[in-house]
């Protein structure tokens, strides 16, 4: 079975937990390490013969537009991740519009294809946002990967559907809905196979996992950043908790995402929607 294979290209400093830290004013004065970062995990990709679905932040395709190029001619598929990084429930309606359109153009603007794929900066469609998803449809948008089935304190819908599926909108409308994979267990959604969840837990239990979901017919949806395969990113004043999620086994991530390149079949998330009958995805 096909698996859904995504990364959120942004840079360590835009990660929201680095909000209070590092002003966006700010952010062209810090070192930029996404393109290095990207530009490896496209060559482990190439090597196994594997496209993925890269969720861009629009204000690094401005910054660097020869890396959105690369990802497209690579062969992969190329989907919006917001222009400044804020979470949607930062935002009002007009605010993420705004956002969503600016991030866009740029992505469409540096690599001339069409986007058609969002996932909100922190998994932000939230109970509170579900209106983001009538914006989405309203600016053409066919499919989101933004609701995370779980209880957190910065996202999630525990009651939220746990495999790929329509959602109805006002005025007939429609989105299709790809959400973060969850394992069913003693009655909860346990994430596994994506950011820091993926980093945590030991990769046998993400293998199981993902086999598990494949056996009931269910394809996966594997989610990472560039940054969580740079272990030699600048360290920022991070505290507690916020430190741990972040800088968790950051060593591991590449080996263990190679291991699960050779262990399981993938794809972009548009290529495995379609294969589902879902929607077609623009090229």
């Amino acid at each position: 079975m096909l698996n859904a294979l995504t990364f959120d290209v942004e840079e360590y400093f835009q990660v929201e937990a680095f909000r209070r830290l590092v002003a966006m004013e700010d952010w062209p004065r810090l070192p930029s390490r996404v393109g290095e970062s990207t530009r490896r995990l496209l060559d482990r990709l190439e090597a196994r013969g594997v496209s993925a679905t890269f969720f861009v932040v629009g204000w690094v395709a401005d910054r660097d537009p020869a890396l959105v190029r690369e990802i497209a001619r690579r062969g992969h598929e190329l989907g919006c991740h917001g222009y400044a990084h804020r979470p949607i429930y930062a935002m009002s309606r007009a605010e993420f519009r705004d956002d969503l359109r600016r991030g866009r153009q740029a992505i469409e603007d540096a690599s001339g294809r069409p986007v058609s794929a969002y996932r909100a900066p922190t998994c932000s469609v939230v109970e509170s946002t579900r209106w983001a998803l009538e914006v989405l449809a309203d600016e053409g948008f066919r499919y989101d990967s933004s609701i995370f089935p779980i209880r957190h304190d910065r996202y999630g819908i525990p009651s939220a559907p746990r495999v790929p599926h329509r959602i109805a909108l006002p005025g007939g409308r429609e989105i299709v809905e790809f959400p973060m994979s969850t394992l069913r267990l003693a009655g909860q959604n346990l994430p596994f196979c994506g950011g820091g969840y993926f980093r945590l837990a030991p990769y046998e239990l993400v293998r199981a996992g993902l086999r598990r979901l494949n056996r009931q017919g269910v394809p996966g949806m594997v989610y990472l950043h560039p940054w969580e395969i740079d272990p030699a990113q600048p360290r920022l004043p991070l505290r507690g908790l916020a430190r741990f999620r972040h800088y968790v086994n950051l060593a591991g991530t590449e080996s263990k995402l190679v291991r699960l390149l050779d262990d399981f079949a993938f794809a972009p998330a548009g290529r495995v929607l379609e294969a589902a009958g879902f929607c077609e995805v623009a090229a």
